[in-house]
């Protein structure tokens, strides 16, 4: 492997490393996040002609 290419790669695993980091950093240390989640309740059709 040349070192242009050595180069590259590590640019590249370092930056997908860095924002995964950040990523699960955000999803831990978010507060109170639990209060905004809501769930969504589908209605097809056919649901709607047993009620």
């Amino acid at each position: 492997m040349t070192t242009s290419g050595l180069l590259v790669m590590l640019a590249s695993v370092g930056t997908v490393t860095v924002l995964f980091s950040w990523c699960v950093y955000k999803v831990l240390t978010t507060p109170n996040e639990t209060e905004k989640v809501h769930g969504v309740e589908f209605e097809t059709p056919d649901m709607a002609e047993d009620r």
